[in-house]
């Protein structure tokens, strides 16, 4: 990459940078700047009307035009083992600072109950999780898990109907080519909208965080940061060799801010796609990992849930116990797992959380969790999305050799 190119996309780059920085001013000034919403919430839905093709497109695509089907079960395993694993170690970390820094060091009183809808059964979700009542179910972003799995079947289908050289392989390969251009154009977009995400969020929260919550975002948001330069180097030393810490610093900027405005891991795919590309990973990789990283890969997620954890046993006066430390870290997998790449992850990890935790404290417990889910949740989004592109590193390292990364560098 010249000169050139480099100093428009920092450009760009910064442009969005001053944007959220702006729109933060401005939502601290101005308590009234929710009124800015709808600018940036135009971007997300544009986002979001491109990832369901473009997952189907990409996923289906990517293993319809695999010449073997046996490196297909590679790449998905070794995503889903590096998902768990990095979960667990995010969860363990968080335990480990819950114990150092509690959250709420008295209970509290007169805490007002919260009227709560129906929800699904936990047996409800687990289907809902994998599969769609039809196929008009799979054609929104509230239903990504079950595209990923239909995407996923969908290409070994076509694979063994002729793979890499059939007109349904091509045209998966030519869509997805299709919607990447399409995201450039919306690209030109992102500072407006970035901007008035920003200010919608600092004068809708900023005035909520009392003692007990920035108590936790002391905790929570400097450890996030702290993952980045200290977790990520180590997976991508790990994922890709020598010289792969400058590499996976060079590329992660963009993924990082995209979903830091964003809030959302779906609408952070595209970015994670191009950065992919350009650090020579395997298409097949890159297009497996990143769209399923989305759903599945949630260290920032699991960060949160076992400090909701902590945070509602405070609360109610309760002490977090080491012989609570493998339930915890099971649950904050499992619920991570099942959350969706949508800003607030519609609440699934909440839910889960109060039915195991709070059962008979749940009007309670219900309202205190999302709280804590909405003021966490960029930078715990920030940690998922920015994520994916580095496990791409681990998995290209079991899938395509250690020296991967080295032999894309000399080339």
């Amino acid at each position: 990459m010249d000169k050139k190119v480099i100093a428009k996309n920092y450009t760009f780059l910064g442009i969005m940078i001053a944007a959220m920085v702006l729109g933060s001013i401005i939502g601290w000034v101005w308590p009234d700047a929710s009124v800015l919403k709808p600018l940036g919430t135009v971007f997300i839905n544009l986002m979001f009307c491109i990832v369901v093709p473009l997952v189907f497109a990409s996923i289906a695509g990517s293993v319809a035009s695999m010449k073997s089907r046996k490196r297909a079960g590679k790449i998905m395993g070794t995503t889903v083992a590096t998902f768990v694993v990095t979960g667990a170690i995010a969860a363990v970390i968080m335990f480990v600072l819950m114990k150092l820094f509690p959250p709420v060091l008295s209970a509290w009183t007169d805490i007002q109950a919260e009227e709560m809808g129906e929800y699904a059964t936990v047996s409800d979700m687990i289907v809902n999780f994998f599969t769609a009542s039809d196929f008009v179910g799979l054609l929104t972003r509230r239903a990504m898990l079950p595209l990923i799995v239909f995407s996923v079947l969908f290409g070994f289908a076509v694979n063994l109907n002729g793979g890499a050289e059939t007109p349904v392989a091509k045209f998966l390969e030519d869509l997805t080519k299709v919607m990447l251009k399409f995201v450039q154009l919306i690209t030109y977009y992102a500072p407006i909208a970035f901007f008035a995400i920003f200010a919608d969020l600092v004068a809708s929260y900023g005035s909520q965080i009392t003692e007990s919550y920035g108590r936790a975002m002391l905790v929570y948001y400097p450890l996030c940061f702290i993952y980045i330069f200290t977790a990520f180097p180590l997976f991508a030393r790990f994922g890709g060799g020598k010289g792969a810490v400058k590499v996976m610093f060079s590329h992660i900027t963009r993924p990082a801010v995209v979903s830091l405005g964003t809030c959302s891991s779906v609408a952070t795919i595209p970015t994670n796609l191009q950065e992919a590309e350009e650090t020579g990973i395997s298409k097949d990789v890159s297009e497996m990992v990143i769209p399923l990283g989305a759903t599945m890969h949630m260290d920032g997620s699991c960060f949160s849930c076992v400090l909701k954890i902590a945070f509602v046993l405070g609360v109610f006066g309760q002490n977090l116990e080491w012989s609570q430390l493998p339930v915890i870290v099971l649950v904050a997998v499992l619920s991570s797992v099942g959350m969706s790449g949508v800003p607030g992850g519609g609440y699934i990890g909440e839910y889960i959380i109060c039915s195991l935790f709070f059962p008979t404290q749940i009007e309670l417990a219900f309202p205190i969790l999302v709280a804590i889910g909405n003021l966490v949740d960029p930078p715990a989004t920030m940690i998922n999305a920015a994520g994916d592109y580095v496990v791409s590193y681990i998995v290209s390292r079991y899938v395509d050799g250690k020296d991967w990364l080295q032999k894309k560098l000399a080339a």
